[in-house]
């Protein structure tokens, strides 16, 4: 197939005609002051510090931060029941709490951090819209349902690239324990999956609210990496899929289809909750402290890992399968076309297994031993056939031998199950797979979301930011060349009278469509193991 080359350059600056640093400018009128009226209350952003023709909203609520009795519940519209002034003016210069993160034990990184008041959004707006109707793209963050925030993937570049054509939104959402507990006592009590109601939420207050923004609330984009990608195909499946949901089309970037728990599990998780307060039932925990739940929250994921409840790679607490929210596991829901049907994108990078494989699994026993854990129902069978795909002869060594089966078990091959369901449905789709930067997990954020200095290739880094853009503007992302680099047509995924699934393929010299390599047998395995892997 024919490809499209590129000369490959280093910078040591990126985009530079475009960016200035400048203090606080006065707008048209005069005035530093930046005011939105949502009708319930008052909001005033700023311009940004580089990029002066954006203006900056920060730590908007959406819902009413969920404390006490609301915890572990659909959150609350904030509308309804925030008690704002609706004449007061609010502050909205600087960013919120980021929400309580998660450490899963197998990184024995920093202790948790954050505040359970952070049901928050950011908005940037351009200074000087181009219509008073812009297209809206909502960033939910990834970070393995246990971390990240709204300034995760900071909007600001592609905002500048839409040439004032923009509107981008990122959201906060409750994480690990405080998102994604999920016993039968919560089930019964309130809500599981309160994370993915969080997202939801936000995305009711943006359709309720952007046009005060200058935003059409009919054409909002929603995207993610990681567990941001699993949380758009979440969202794709919530209900079973709606038919009017608050989003005319998904982009889902390298989506993390992190296990399932089932109910023995999900359990064992509360129980762990419950041992580490001293409480009983859930009305105990709902009255602790958010230090004393923080640090129960750590307990259960010591607790979790040395007893086994869950691996390396895994980040223990996560979305699960409620009979509501979400009604069977996302390869089922896909299957049987139980979701959304909207536009996709979804892409994924070259090495995707390699950060989360511990680097001290030397042999094939160990590394049994370690994916056990992962599997605990595989039987011997499973890794017969798991070793037939995946020969040690193919491989360096055992750490590149379990990245890429973990690579391809959590993304990889569901970015081929993604993409051949929307498009056996008919919907226009398209599928990359990023192999430049570092080609490891993320590696394309930086080529979209900077920061700068981390972008040694400008011309990539436009075109990529071209066809993201295209995409959330006219749901082509061949339409747009704002940046006025040449790039190659992206074809979808399979359109009508297609013999093969093709793809986008980047990598360090070349670009260009090729068949999808995810295509195979070691994908068609995995698939038909959900009964083991989505445990």
């Amino acid at each position: 197939m024919t490809k499209f080359g590129f000369n490959m350059f280093f910078l040591t600056i990126a985009l530079g005609a475009f960016i200035t640093l400048v203090g606080a400018q006065s707008d048209t009128n005069g005035s530093t002051n930046h005011v939105v009226d949502l009708g319930y209350a008052k909001y005033s952003g700023s311009l940004n510090d580089s990029f002066p023709n954006i203006v900056n909203y920060y730590g908007i609520r959406y819902a009413v931060p969920p404390l006490g009795d609301l915890r572990w519940r659909e959150p609350m519209d904030i509308e309804s029941h925030g008690g704002y002034d609706p004449s007061a003016v609010m502050d909205a210069t600087t960013r919120g709490p980021i929400c309580v993160q998660g450490i899963p034990y197998w990184r024995q990184t920093s202790n948790a951090r954050g505040s359970e008041d952070c049901l928050l959004l950011d908005v940037l707006v351009p200074k000087t819209p181009a219509n008073n109707y812009l297209p809206v793209l909502v960033q939910i963050h990834g970070g393995g349902y246990d971390q990240g925030h709204s300034q995760s993937n900071p909007g600001y570049m592609m905002v500048n690239q839409s040439q004032n054509g923009m509107i981008y939104v990122s959201i906060q959402y409750r994480l690990a324990t405080f998102g994604f507990l999920s016993s039968v006592e919560i089930r019964e009590n309130g809500a599981a999956n309160a994370g993915l109601l969080d997202q939801r939420a936000a995305l009711g207050w943006i359709q309720r609210n952007i046009r005060a923004f200058g935003g059409d609330p009919g054409k909002v984009t929603i995207i993610g990496g990681s567990a941001g990608g699993g949380s758009v195909m979440d969202q794709m499946i919530l209900y079973g899929g709606v038919s009017n949901p608050p989003f005319r089309a998904a982009i889902s970037e390298y989506p993390w289809w992190q296990s399932y728990k089932n109910g023995t599990t999900l359990e064992a998780q509360y129980r762990q909750m419950l041992t580490a307060t001293n409480c009983h039932d859930l009305s105990c925990i709902r009255s602790q402290s958010t230090e004393t739940l923080i640090n129960a929250m750590q307990s259960t994921l010591e607790v979790g890992f040395n007893e086994g409840w869950y691996g390396w790679g895994d980040f223990y607490y996560g979305p699960s399968v409620d009979g509501n929210v979400i009604r069977d596991l996302p390869s089922n829901e896909f299957k049987q076309g139980h979701f959304t049907k909207v536009p996709v994108i979804v892409n994924r990078d070259a090495y995707e297994g390699y950060n989360y494989s511990p680097k001290n699994v030397t042999t094939e026993e160990g590394m049994t031993a370690d994916l056990q854990t992962i599997f605990p129902y595989a039987k011997q069978s499973f890794f017969n056939r798991l070793y037939q795909l995946y020969p040690a002869s193919d491989f360096n060594s055992t750490l590149f031998r379990r990245a890429r089966l973990y690579g391809d078990y959590i993304i990889d091959c569901p970015t081929y199950y993604f993409a051949t369901a929307t498009s056996d449905w008919g919907l226009p789709t398209w599928k990359l797979i990023f192999n430049a930067g570092t080609q490891l997990h993320g590696a394309d954020g930086p080529f979209l979301w900077g920061p700068e200095e981390n972008i040694n290739n400008v011309t990539l880094a436009n075109i990529m930011k071209d066809y993201y853009l295209g995409f959330v503007l006219h749901l082509d992302p061949n339409s747009v060349s704002n940046s006025g680099t040449p790039k190659p047509q992206w074809p979808q995924y399979s359109p009508a009278g297609a013999t093969g699934f093709t793809i986008m393929d980047v990598n360090y010299t070349m670009m260009g469509a090729i068949p999808d390599m995810d295509a195979n047998a070691r994908c068609d395995f995995w698939h038909s193991q959900s009964y083991v892997v989505r445990n």
